[in-house]
């Protein structure tokens, strides 16, 4: 069995693809460079050319496959790309991580998430996907852990009492991993916390881990923009403000029991404090 992971040396890739070869499996790290990577296993790729992806894709068994951060128009051909790649190469399974994307939403139907989602799942591969809603390792940017270790405040862009399905980038790797193996579940498997916790019951979590009191700040997704912006750029920053002042005319971010992965995979995600123990954050 061969098994192709995109963003293998990345945030989302790389726990799946260090768990692959952990255990074993003839596992490939789909990379534009494959430089940096050692000794571990690891396939050129070019996502704006269907031939490199053919070659990669060409008797594998699985494939993990996110889309990176790029300008739509860009996102939107590695899409198409990457479905053609699929149904020239035929693979027997696809597992498609939504990044924290929402599907279904009135209009987006043919932006580059859901035409991905919709080409792929129209060739022969037997396709699941997964669909987390917020990323635990989003609270280890410095501008939200600093002040969480240094003064006791966890500022955040939700409101205080706005429940969130939280998972992290090592249970979203648990559930890839068993879907590659097991071909019988298709659809969407949605992967975060139940229930959902709030922004106050977080900080809680970091309080019992840290052994000292943290309080919850709600900011408004203006400001923490503005924060972010000293590290990625106001035009990266512009963009992650949109997320949150979208999730701000919600009433959460949770996922649904029946589509969870405790329901469909008896798998379950990491606790915050768990969370924490295991990154051996201190």
């Amino acid at each position: 069995m061969k098994y192709i992971i995109h963003g293998a040396t990345g945030a989302q890739g790389a726990p799946l693809f260090n768990q692959l070869i952990q255990s074993g499996k003839n596992a490939f790290a789909a990379v534009r460079n494959t430089d940096g990577l050692g000794n571990k296993p690891a396939i050129q790729v070019d996502l704006s050319s269907i031939d490199s992806l053919v070659s990669a894709y060409t008797d594998a068994t699985g494939i993990f496959i996110h889309l990176p951060l790029a300008d739509e128009a860009s996102r939107l051909q590695y899409a198409h790309n990457i479905a053609s790649a699929v149904k020239i190469a035929k693979p027997e399974r696809i597992v498609i991580s939504t990044s924290g994307w929402k599907l279904g939403v009135p209009g987006d139907e043919n932006s580059a998430l859901p035409t991905l989602i919709r080409e792929v799942s129209n060739t022969q591969a037997k396709v699941a996907v997964i669909a987390p809603k917020l990323y635990l390792e989003n609270l280890l940017l410095p501008i939200v852990m600093g002040p969480a270790k240094e003064e006791g405040v966890l500022a955040y862009p939700l409101r205080e009492n706005y429940p969130v399905s939280w998972c992290s980038h090592l249970d979203i790797a648990d559930v890839a991993l068993r879907l590659l193996e097991d071909h019988s579940v298709t659809g969407i498997v949605e992967v975060g916390q139940l229930p959902a916790i709030t922004g106050v019951q977080l900080a809680e979590a970091f309080s019992d881990h840290y052994q000292s009191k943290v309080t919850y700040q709600s900011l408004t997704p203006e400001i923490f923009g503005e924060r972010l912006a000293s590290l990625f750029g106001e035009a990266a920053a512009a963009e992650v403000v949109k997320g949150y002042q979208a999730k701000a005319l919600t009433q959460d971010s949770a996922i649904a029991t029946g589509n969870s992965a405790q329901h469909r995979l008896n798998i379950y995600p990491r606790s915050v404090q768990q969370w924490l123990k295991e990154l051996n954050i201190d």
